[in-house]
């Protein structure tokens, strides 16, 4: 029988994993910048965190969780999301108390959703994400908008949009509710039965269904932006000015409202305009949350975040032609002719490579021609050639593979010769 990797999932190999390791490193760097730490939950939580925590109304926990039974009976999820876990970890380690607030912190890993695999969209996909957890302030909404923007720019990408919105506060959102309900009671039938279901539950879903989002109630619907309240209207002003402070431009889409019950004031998303891009235009998505904490039992704690797929950001710059500056190739290949040079090989490569460099050699037994077109395949920038007649004289024939110029170089000084020339070229 041969295996196949289960439907919406990726294998990814190298050539294309060196890609990831360089925007995970792009990433983390810049949240170190910004002062966020990173945090690790596991992949796996009990059910009832993502019922409370996402909300029971969302396609998520409806039709997308991974749920099963472990052997004690207990109800787990593989995680769909990062939030709902940080704050877990927030609460359950009282991180509240920590005298360092707000709490930023980082994430990066695997989440899973049953949805029907197409571009851009995975059963098991990669995402990371910043939570800030403490503050309330307006101006750290524009900071995590910032950190995420800066992430897409540092990488290359040029085609991208910020959209924003504002679901406002609790009594905000109720006024908005029951307009959405006059709104589309009486033809609530020509909606699909997910619209239906969500009219008295829910009514806000109603805005990010995706069977229904071209029917002219959608276009017609009430604006959250009319209802807000002085604070709530207050508050989103001071986001705008603090994103146009930071000469960061925005559009504002009254219906934006994600896809998770626990956002309200800011929520935005970062979407692609590259041609040829596809439907999943949205790179990145995220909002406030300051009833979340309290929801999963901690103390009253305002929160904001975002969260990215890798994936997602790995097709935006290919549809824009960005070559990443991932490391390829060695450094040297040591080719070793004959036993006695192999037994050399052996420890002058462990040698170089505790010096720091790239390097690696032949385990086949091949001749030299051969070794010498494993080692262009490779990308090695030199080549360390030992023989019988090498070891006599304790020295190494080194070639430049680019310009075929070639050195003999006394095996004690070969580290600090590769080393020397690698760092002129870079």
């Amino acid at each position: 029988m041969a295996f196949q990797i289960p439907r919406g999932t990726q294998d990814v190999l190298p050539g294309d994993s060196e890609k990831w390791q360089y925007v995970e490193h792009i990433a983390r760097s810049l949240c170190s910048r910004y002062g966020y730490q990173e945090i690790r939950t596991p992949i796996f939580e009990h059910t009832e965190l993502f019922l409370r925590g996402v909300g029971d109304t969302t396609d998520i926990v409806q039709k997308e969780m991974y749920t099963f039974e472990d052997k004690g009976g207990r109800a787990l999820t593989l995680r769909p999301e990062g939030t709902a876990p940080v704050v877990r970890a927030f609460v359950e380690h009282k991180l509240y108390g920590s005298p360092n607030q707000p709490l930023k912190l980082y994430y990066s890993g695997p989440m899973f959703r049953y949805e029907r695999p197409e571009a851009g969209r995975f059963r098991q996909f990669v995402q990371f994400g910043v939570e800030a957890l403490g503050s309330s302030d307006p101006a750290i909404d524009a900071e995590v908008m910032a950190l995420a923007m800066h992430i897409y720019e540092a990488l290359g990408l040029k085609r991208i949009r910020l959209v924003i919105n504002s679901l406002g506060d609790l009594d905000s959102r109720r006024a908005h509710r029951e307009a959405l309900v006059r709104h589309f009671s009486n033809r609530i039938h020509e909606l699909c039965p997910d619209c239906q279901t969500r009219l008295h539950m829910n009514p806000l879903r109603i805005l990010d269904c995706k069977k229904d989002r071209d029917h002219e109630l959608m276009a017609t619907a009430p604006s959250i932006l009319d209802y807000l309240n002085d604070e709530s209207r207050a508050y989103f002003e001071k986001v705008k000015q603090y994103l146009t402070a930071l000469g960061i431009p925005f559009v504002i889409d009254a219906r934006l409202v994600r896809g998770l019950d626990y956002y309200n004031h800011t929520t935005f998303e970062i979407m692609s305009e590259a041609e040829g891009f596809g439907a999943a235009a949205t790179l990145c998505g995220g909002g406030r949350y300051n009833g979340l904490v309290q929801e999963i039992g901690g103390p009253e704690t305002p929160g904001i975040g975002f969260a990215l797929s890798i994936e997602r950001l790995l097709a935006a710059l290919d549809a824009e032609g960005v070559e990443l500056p991932v490391e390829k190739g060695l450094d040297c290949y040591v080719v070793a002719v004959g036993e006695r040079a192999k037994d050399e090989a052996v420890r002058l490569v462990y040698a170089l490579r505790r010096s720091g460099l790239r390097v690696d050699q032949d385990y086949l037994d091949r001749k030299l021609k051969a070794q010498l077109k494993a080692a262009d395949r490779l990308g090695a920038s030199f080549v360390a050639i030992i023989g019988d007649e090498e070891l006599e004289k304790q020295a190494a024939a080194v070639k430049h593979m680019a310009s075929g110029e070639q050195t003999n170089v006394p095996l004690s000084e070969l580290p600090h010769f590769l080393l020397e020339r690698i760092g002129k070229e870079e």
